[in-house]
């Protein structure tokens, strides 16, 4: 079986000598770029089954680097940074990145996380049966529309918002305040319990269609997209 080849982005050389020798360990290919200059050529070429991408790099920051790469390629990226500013953090996903990780952190994690994110992004897609072609969930950016197996959920703004935010992440876990920040960055009216209220709507349209939920609550923590 092929390794997995990894191109690691970091301008803190001690650092990426370190996790290149744990994913080397680990049994996957390292390369490394010392800057973001030649990131968005080198991982668009095809070369690479995930990125490490710094948030902090000289010449091209890696939140300009995802977003030029986002725009044709999807090779998975998980994003370190030191920056702990959470809106910092969640930019980073918005714009494509598939996992992040604040430094300082433990190699053993983000080996284990770029495993994870390997998994993920390999995992062959079940063919669908043609009889099933209008199951499941469906949501529809340019239109602003959700259908679950196959009928509208006729949604509102702010309850589509928080829908395709879940969705876009399936199985990763949102605070109310994650969600407030991605999904309504220009809204000040809209409070973190007011959260609660747009998913017990949801449930409850997704309820009237299908005996499937596809939103799950994380006691303590926020929800998530049922994958």
């Amino acid at each position: 079986m092929t390794s997995p080849r990894i191109l690691i982005v970091e301008d803190e050389i001690a650092l990426a000598e370190i996790v290149r020798d744990y994913l080397l360990a680990d049994g996957m290919a390292v390369d490394h770029l010392p800057d973001g200059g030649e990131a968005v050529a080198q991982i668009c070429s095809g070369s690479y089954d995930l990125v490490i991408l710094d948030l902090m790099l000289p010449k091209v920051d890696g939140l300009t680097i995802c977003r030029e790469v986002r725009a044709s390629n999807t090779t998975p990226i998980i994003m370190t940074t030191a920056k702990v500013e959470e809106i910092d953090r969640l930019l980073g996903l918005e714009l494509g990145a598939d996992d992040y990780l604040c430094k300082p952190y433990s190699p053993r994690e983000l080996v284990a996380r770029t495993r994870a994110v390997l998994r993920r992004s390999q995992a062959p897609q079940a063919p669908q049966a043609a009889s099933d072609s209008n199951k499941g969930l469906f949501v529809d950016h340019d239109r602003w529309r959700v259908t679950l197996d196959g009928q509208n959920l006729d949604l509102t703004r702010r309850e589509f918002k928080i829908l395709a935010t879940l969705h876009a992440h399936p199985g990763r876990v949102y605070s109310r305040d994650q969600l407030l920040a991605l999904a309504f960055p220009d809204d000040a009216d809209v409070y973190d319990r007011t959260v609660d209220s747009h998913i017990r709507n949801i449930r409850r349209k997704c309820e009237a269609v299908s005996d499937w939920n596809p939103v799950r609550s994380v006691y303590g923590v926020g929800y998530a997209f049922e994958d």
